[in-house]
C-alpha cells in the first residue's frame, strides 16, 4: 500500500463499464521493473480476475514510460550475487507469461519507453496501443543477457522469426510506427490521445462482449499455439457445444434481434 513517502509501485483505478486500470507508478524511474513492483502488479492483476464487475484490464504507465526495463540497482545486485534468486525475486515470484493466464482481456497502453522486461510485460497483453513515437527495445543482448521472460516464445509468434531475431540480436531502439507495422503493437495513437483511445476500446469490449466467451477466446488462442490444427479443431467443437447450452448465447442473439446491447453474465 502506499503513503507519502513509499507510493504504491502500482495503482489500481476502477472504471466505468467494468474496466480495471492498473498504473506502473515509479515515473521517476520511468516505471523500471523491481520486486516490490513486480509483486504488486501481479497482485492487482489477482484483484481484476477475482473482481465479478471487472470484464477488461488495462496496464499503462506513469509520467514518461510505460516500463523502461529492470531497475539498474536490482541488475547491479543480481550481477553481485550471481545467482538465479535475485532474478526470481525481481520477477514478483509468478512466471512472466503470468498475464496470459488471467482469464479475462489484459490490454497494454504503452505511453513512452518500453524496454527489456517492460517489452515482455507489454508483449505478454492480449493486445496492445502505443503512444506515437513510443520508444521501444529488447535491450538483451546489449546488457550481456538472453531473451528473457518467454520473450523468444511470444515475440516470433506476433512478427515472426526474422524480425525476431532482428529485434533481440540487435537490441536496437525502434519506435512505436515500426511496432505497428511488423505487429507488434495493434494501434499507435497521439500520446495526448493514448489512454481515451485504450479506453473507449476496453468499454466496447466491457459492454459488448461476453466476459465467458472472451474468457474462452482467450485460452483457446495460447493453448493452440501448441497445438495442431485437428486437435485446436475438435476441442473448439466441444468448446462450441458447450457455448450454445449457456445463458450468453441466447442473450446474445435476444439482443441482437432486439436490438439493444446485451447483458451478459459476469466470468464466472
Amino acid at each position: 500500500m502506499s503513503d507519502s513517502t513509499n507510493p504504491d509501485p502500482v495503482l489500481y483505478e476502477r472504471r466505468e463499464p467494468g474496466i480495471a486500470l492498473l498504473t506502473l507508478n515509479r515515473p521517476e524511474r520511468l516505471n523500471a521493473w523491481n520486486g516490490e513492483l513486480a509483486a504488486r502488479y501481479f497482485e492487482l492483476l489477482d484483484q481484476a480476475a477475482a473482481d465479478p464487475e471487472v470484464k477488461v484490464i488495462v496496464v499503462t504507465g506513469a509520467g514518461k514510460g510505460f516500463c523502461a526495463g529492470a531497475d539498474m540497482e536490482t541488475l547491479q545486485g543480481i550481477g553481485a550475487t550471481a545467482g538465479s534468486g535475485g532474478a526470481e525475486s525481481a520477477a514478483g515470484g509468478r512466471p512472466q507469461h503470468y498475464t496470459t493466464t488471467v482469464p479475462k482481456p489484459v490490454i497494454a497502453a504503452v505511453n513512452g519507453a518500453c524496454a527489456g522486461i517492460g517489452m515482455v510485460q507489454a508483449l505478454m497483453c492480449d493486445i496492445r496501443f502505443a503512444a506515437a513515437g513510443a520508444k521501444f527495445t529488447t535491450a538483451f543482448s546489449r546488457r550481456g543477457l538472453i531473451a528473457e521472460y518467454g520473450m523468444s516464445w511470444i515475440m516470433p509468434r506476433l512478427i515472426g522469426t526474422a524480425r525476431s531475431m532482428d529485434l533481440l540480436f540487435s537490441g536496437r531502439v525502434f519506435l512505436a510506427e515500426e511496432a505497428a507495422a511488423m505487429g507488434l503493437v495493434n494501434e499507435v495513437v497521439p500520446a495526448e490521445h493514448l489512454l481515451d483511445r485504450t479506453l473507449e476500446y476496453a468499454a466496447d469490449l466491457a459492454v459488448n462482449a461476453s466476459p465467458t466467451s472472451m474468457s474462452i477466446m482467450k485460452q483457446q488462442v495460447y493453448a493452440d499455439q501448441t497445438r495442431g490444427v485437428a486437435a485446436a479443431s475438435e476441442d473448439a467443437i466441444e468448446l462450441m457445444k458447450a457455448s450454445l447450452r449457456r445463458p450468453d448465447f441466447k442473450e446474445g442473439v435476444a439482443s441482437f434481434l432486439q436490438k439493444r446491447p446485451p447483458s451478459f453474465q459476469p466470468l464466472g
